[in-house]
């Protein structure tokens, strides 16, 4: 008979050799558990029973593989979990830029480099350390890039706990910081699980612009901004049209009013460094690039994955939103040739939008 792995491993010493390996790679936390997350699955299957995933149909095309690890990848007897802090030192202060309607906001942690490379490159790192450290070790990293349940998989490794905006919140960290994690052949144990500290607050389910949290811990993702402006392919319901703002790339909202954020903690990693002034560059200015000069400018950013057209859909419905400048309407109307279809609805839904605003300031 096979001896298992763990079996044969002071796992202790070996936690701590990964604490060690893992904090001089730059992830601000780590922690390790088994792969029970049958009651996940349960919030998972309920969740997607009433069509909340709206046209992300690739959160239950796998299956059980998503909530049974072992499953995605066999063999799997424990996960390592890692958070990474994203948010920039120099960043200029996200509610000044929501206050101001000419300027974009884009959710904080796209400023800067595409967080799957960041991370991946550095599990692939701290996994083959202890591949050096244990000949047999097997394993698979992921960031953000299979059917997995980062946010329960934390929550069991004991990195935080899910708030009611269905983040995951640390007492000394907040909630800004990336998850990444590696599947192992190492049957590692969970700690005891942190306790959930949001108590009565309920600031995140009131601040949502479009009432996406239907319930505490539970979000109607058809109803959330950054679903809409990344996810969504295709047209933007009108009625969530002006709840949107100047958010033209995800939304932070829920974050930003959450107490635990106070205790938030910046990153020092150049990748994270905003890049393209994206924390204060104005509608008028970003609506104007063209299609390379989006690709160009966006290179190694996550923004470029939504497209082209995704971009100026959300960039014309903040200039919608927008007050009333003329330029705003020329601007609006010279891109209508840009486009076709769908990108042209939300650029005639935002002229119609401009013009309403200049007869009512007459």
């Amino acid at each position: 008979m096979t001896i298992p792995i763990s079996s044969q491993l002071n796992i202790t010493e070996l936690s701590s050799k990964i604490n060690r390996w893992a904090n001089e790679l730059g992830f601000d936390d780590v922690g390790f558990s088994d792969i029970d997350l049958s009651l996940a699955e349960e919030k998972l299957i309920r969740w997607l029973d009433k069509g909340f995933q709206g046209d992300m149909e690739w959160m239950g095309r796998h299956g059980t593989k998503r909530s049974r690890p072992a499953e995605l990848v066999e063999n799997t007897l424990g996960i390592i979990s890692v958070r990474m802090n994203y948010l920039p030192p120099d960043q200029v202060d996200p509610i000044m830029v929501l206050n101001h309607p000419e300027l974009a906001y884009i959710s904080r942690y796209a400023l800067g480099r595409d967080y799957h490379k960041t991370l991946r490159k550095r599990l692939q790192k701290l996994a083959q350390k202890i591949t050096a450290e244990v000949e047999s070790f097997s394993y698979r990293a992921f960031v953000d890039s299979a059917p997995v349940l980062e946010k329960a998989i934390a929550e069991k490794a004991g990195l935080g706990w899910i708030g009611k905006h269905s983040n995951i919140l640390n007492k000394d960290s907040g909630s800004w910081f990336f998850l990444g994690e590696i599947y192992t052949n190492i049957a590692f144990q969970s700690p005891v699980a942190q306790k959930n500290h949001c108590g009565s607050c309920t600031a995140c389910i009131d601040i949502c612009p479009t009432a996406a949290i239907v319930e505490p811990y539970v979000v109607d993702a058809r109803r959330c901004i950054s679903y809409l402006t990344i996810e969504h392919k295709g047209v933007i319901p009108e009625e969530f049209r002006e709840a949107m703002g100047n958010r033209i790339y995800g939304c932070d909202d829920c974050q930003l009013i959450c107490p635990w954020n106070r205790f938030s903690q910046t990153s020092d990693l150049a990748d994270f460094a905003v890049r393209q002034n994206l924390d204060t560059a104005t509608l008028l200015d970003l609506f104007s690039w063209t299609e390379q000069q989006f690709l160009n400018r966006l290179e190694g950013s996550a923004i470029r994955r939504i497209g082209w057209d995704r971009w100026q859909r959300n960039i014309a419905i903040a200039l919608g939103n927008s007050p009333y400048r003329p330029i705003i309407i020329k601007t609006l109307k010279s891109q209508l040739k840009q486009h076709s279809g769908w990108v042209v609805e939300h650029i005639q839904w935002a002229i119609s939008r401009q013009k309403s605003q200049s007869n009512h300031s007459i």
